[in-house]
């Protein structure tokens, strides 16, 4: 069962020992516990979940919940299977069930970025700033039509921009330390330091 929850570290790099220069994701993942198995006969639809950290002050309902656990966790997430694999409430999973050269999807909260123009969220170009323009260069401009006189949804405009769930997928496993509870993801992993993130190994 490759999935595992952890928080981002930041990204760094290794050497190889042909000299080769791999840029990595460094993640603090596991150790988790396995707080609920679900199953199609009972919940409609085959899960693990599972819980990571250390949390504080509870709700009774979430106490109760994690008591057969025997654990107080800081995150509890889900993960769907098709079919699913062995596992049972108290199992504890760790960076040990991942090897070097594992396909990995990281999903993370990316970082929000406020309100932003459409130069800024959506790539859009400038506009001229010669020949009379009056330098307003940066502005969205004609954002209408005149049939059907509406601005259609879904229109590219100034808003909200990050925040947002994110996954990537084909993320390498380049390196693990059990001892530390460590593990390198070749690239870039969304989300800030010390944000949550789900590993899950590719279906």
């Amino acid at each position: 069962m490759k999935v595992i929850l952890g928080t981002k570290i930041g990204m760094t790099q290794i050497i190889g020992k042909d000299g080769a220069v791999t840029p990595i994701t460094l993640i603090h993942a596991g150790p988790c516990t396995v707080t609920q198995v679900k199953t199609v006969e009972t919940d409609g639809y085959n899960a693990v979940q599972m819980g990571f950290g250390l949390g504080k002050n509870l709700s009774k309902a979430t106490a109760g919940h994690v008591k057969p656990a025997n654990i107080t966790p800081k995150h509890i997430r889900e993960f769907r299977f098709a079919t699913l694999p062995e596992a049972k409430t108290g199992d504890t999973v760790s960076v040990a069930d991942f090897v070097l050269g594992d396909k990995i999807e990281a999903t993370g909260t990316s970082k929000g970025k406020g309100f932003a123009g459409t130069i800024k969220r959506h790539n859009f170009a400038e506009s001229r700033n010669t020949h009379g323009f009056k330098g307003d260069i940066r502005k969205v401009g004609s954002i209408g039509s005149m049939y059907p006189q509406k601005v259609f949804k879904g229109k590219k405009m100034p808003g909200r921009m990050g925040h947002d769930r994110v996954t990537v997928k084909n993320l390498v496993v380049s390196f693990i330390d059990v001892e530390n509870n460590l593990i390198g993801l070749k690239g870039a992993v969304p989300g800030p330091r010390k944000g949550l993130i789900t590993l899950r190994g590719e279906k």
